[in-house]
């Protein structure tokens, strides 16, 4: 039975479906990612899925409880980090913990008998007694996290768990949730990061304007929507635009950008090479492998949306 599941979901606002139809199934135990634009509807689908908000149609299996019919039930085995930290300021880590574990039913006995063991997992073990005014925010990124599992839930949905961290505090919390991966919990994770996506989900969604526009594993997506390699070379943005026509027949694809030209390629170097007996000499030349972000870019655009 798959963790979660939803099946031609839709939710309109002011005549806006925002949620187009949305189809996917997630196994236990894995990582399952949402990426998308601002405004892809990645937020609204993790709120239909937790029964927060009920769908126009569709159905919705968390857990094996029917949503948003038997929301309430399921969300007794369901761990949550949103997008904002909602920690309450006014108490203390271990307090933000223990008022948390109470809207469970937790007895406080038992729920202090966890304590510990959750503020050493968000490596906030000499952080009880702080205040959340003395945390930094990756700390209180940590807590939230912490906070997420004082239930020992099943499934923990996350929405954008690291926007905002520095490079430490972000592999830090990737550490944290590889491990919660490992012991068998189910992960639904929205972010914007192509790195993160790649570390952490075994499948994923890109969506764009409340629609799939691909799914699989993020190899899987790299090899079909992208290339072994990208060759990145700059003539200046004047002669950008000229050039590209001699070089056009190199590689699968190539992609003119106001900096730079693109060639996804499986021998990026092997083309460089053919660029320079053409008498071509780029200002730079780069070669890389192809990532999620390459194909991100690809099926959503480049194009920036408000």
């Amino acid at each position: 039975m798959a963790a979660l599941s939803a099946n031609n979901l839709r939710k309109t606002y002011s005549d806006t479906e925002v949620v187009a139809g949305l189809s996917f199934a997630v196994e236990p135990g894995t990582c399952f990612g949402l990426l998308g634009p601002n405004g892809a509807g990645k937020t609204t689908t993790l709120r239909l899925c937790l029964g927060l908000t009920a769908p126009d149609s569709g159905d919705i299996r968390l857990n094996g409880h029917v949503i948003p019919a038997d929301a309430q039930q399921a969300r007794g085995r369901i761990g949550v980090v949103p997008q904002f930290d909602n920690l309450d300021p006014d108490f203390t880590c271990a307090e933000n913990l223990l008022v948390f574990g109470r809207y469970f039913g937790l007895k406080d006995a038992d729920i202090r008998a966890k304590i510990p063991q959750l503020l050493d997992f968000a490596g906030l073990a000499s952080k009880a007694d702080a205040r959340l005014s003395t945390l930094s925010g990756g700390m209180k990124r940590r807590l939230t996290l912490a906070r997420a599992m004082v239930n020992d839930p099943d499934i923990i949905f996350l929405d954008e768990p690291t926007t905002g961290l520095d490079p430490q505090a972000r592999h830090l919390i990737w550490e944290r949730l590889k491990q919660l991966k490992s012991a068998g919990k189910t992960l639904i994770l929205t972010t914007h990061f192509m790195d993160e996506a790649e570390q952490l989900c075994d499948r994923l969604v890109v969506m764009d304007k409340g629609k799939i526009m691909a799914e699989g594993s993020p190899a899987d997506l790299i090899k079909r929507y992208a290339s072994k390699e990208v060759l990145e070379v700059r003539f200046g943005s004047s002669k950008n635009l000229e050039i590209a026509d001699q070089i056009s027949h190199l590689g699968h694809r190539t992609e003119v950008l106001p900096d730079r030209i693109l060639i996804y390629s499986e021998n990026g170097e092997a083309d460089l090479q053919e660029i320079l007996k053409l008498g071509l000499e780029p200002v730079t030349s780069l070669v890389r492998r192809s990532s999620l972000e390459d194909v991100f870019l690809r099926l959503t655009g480049r194009t920036l949306v408000e």
